[in-house]
């Protein structure tokens, strides 16, 4: 007897998503509660798990379709009927060269892209497909380092910059073919739903709000002598490296307590005000940029906060990061200077009524005590809705964050 596997609940105000990606083929044997499919949301991808143990039965919708919360996408057929299950495919798979061999022209390109997501190892993500195109590699002859041995974005392109030293003659070989036709190729790519609800939300943000960036810099020198002097210490008590984010937070947590307007929201004619700092941090992840949220950060200590960004950096890799931890939030910090921006404005996360962006850390000669010396400086950009936040208490945030940086013993004594 089939079961039905229907799409999950996906969160509030969450009523459907896309399918991302098949995880079992029909005929494979499905464990309880092992994931089957993964599902595209506004947020974050859910994987769907199997309801029971048995075996992989069809499809009811394919890679890319809307799918609505508690729709009927597949069925898992009883363990007990494992053997017909699985030597039903076996006359098609043998009856169809015999049937494609008249005329194997209709679907020659088809083919092979069926093959390379269904019969490997393991099921590809758009990402990596897009990946494998790109870089023309054969998924086949690369060793996945994913879950349950998955192949990632990474060992794409980890196989790509291997293979010219591993077989450049064919490389040669077959660098004339694009020249003689002389062509350029297009991709079309459907954007992925987390994608969407970006530039849908991040348009929204820009319709609704009185947008305005101020800037300042800062000087890096103590956080980075602090950071040399005690990292190792840090990291074998911890079990977590000291990176500059648990800084920046902690400053940003106690800026927040001193200026609330930058900490607080409108709700129709109303100003919400918090008294706690949920702080979203912007990672990445292969589907784009999302936002986790560190809940209470004002209570943590520098250690608690990286330990919290350290697992939403890995999990949000895997794929793996809650609904939940997505919502919320009352002030967003985006470190676009890990990608080696130097300067950016960005755009606010509504509700929120602020964003803080981090950028490089790059030397540049300054003037202390009537001297011109080198010394590593970042530019801080506060983005903020001037509906609610004036120009002065913007400034003012920026500066007391500017402070404790440039002074950690303030984030000691809470200056």
């Amino acid at each position: 007897m089939a079961t039905e596997v229907t799409v999950p609940v996906l969160g509030e105000s969450i009523t459907e998503a896309t399918l991302g990606e098949w995880l079992k083929q029909p005929g494979d044997a499905v464990a309880l509660d092992e994931p089957i499919a993964s599902l595209e949301t506004d947020k974050v991808s859910v994987e769907v798990p199997s309801p029971v143990a048995g075996v992989m039965g069809q499809h009811a919708v394919a890679v890319g379709d809307t799918v609505q919360v508690g729709a009927m996408i597949a069925t898992i057929d009883a363990a007990g009927d494992a053997p017909a299950q699985a030597a039903a495919p076996t006359p098609a798979v043998t009856a169809a060269p015999a049937a494609a061999a008249p005329a194997p022209a209709p679907a020659p390109a088809a083919a092979p892209a069926e093959e390379t997501q269904g019969d490997g190892p393991a099921a590809l993500s758009p990402s990596v497909r897009r990946a494998v195109l790109e870089h023309g590699v054969d998924p086949a002859t690369i060793k996945g380092t994913g879950k349950d041995g998955r192949i990632t974005k990474e060992d794409v392109e980890a196989a790509a910059s291997a293979k010219p030293a591993a077989a450049p003659a064919p490389a040669a070989a077959t660098a004339p073919a694009p020249a003689a036709t002389g062509g350029r190729k297009e991709e079309r790519v459907r954007m992925t739903r987390l994608r969407q609800t970006i530039a849908k939300r991040l348009k929204e943000a820009q319709n609704t709000a009185a947008m305005l960036t101020t800037f300042n810099d800062v000087d890096m020198t103590a956080v980075i002598e602090a950071r040399a002097k005690y990292k190792d210490l840090f990291e074998k008590k911890h079990g977590v490296r000291l990176g500059f984010m648990g800084f920046f937070v902690k400053a940003a947590t106690m800026a927040l307590k001193d200026i609330p307007s930058v900490n607080a929201s409108i709700d129709g004619d109303d100003i919400v005000y918090h008294d706690y700092a949920d702080i979203s941090v912007a990672v990445s992840s292969p589907g784009g940029l999302v936002v986790p949220v560190i809940r209470d950060a004002q209570d943590l200590t520098v250690a608690g906060i990286e330990k919290t960004i350290g697992d939403f950096g890995k999990r949000a890799k895997e794929g793996t990061l809650k609904m939940d931890e997505m919502k919320g939030g009352t002030f967003t910090i985006s470190n676009g200077g890990v990608f080696g921006s130097l300067m950016s404005t960005p755009i606010i996360n509504p509700p929120q009524s602020a964003v803080l962006g981090l950028h490089r850390i790059e030397d540049r000669p300054v003037v202390r005590d009537g001297q011109v010396v080198v010394r590593p400086m970042m530019y801080l950009a506060l983005s903020y809705d001037h509906r609610l936040i004036d120009g002065r208490e913007a400034v003012t945030f920026l500066v007391a964050l500017k402070n404790a940086i440039e002074d950690p013993t303030r984030i000691l004594i809470d200056l």
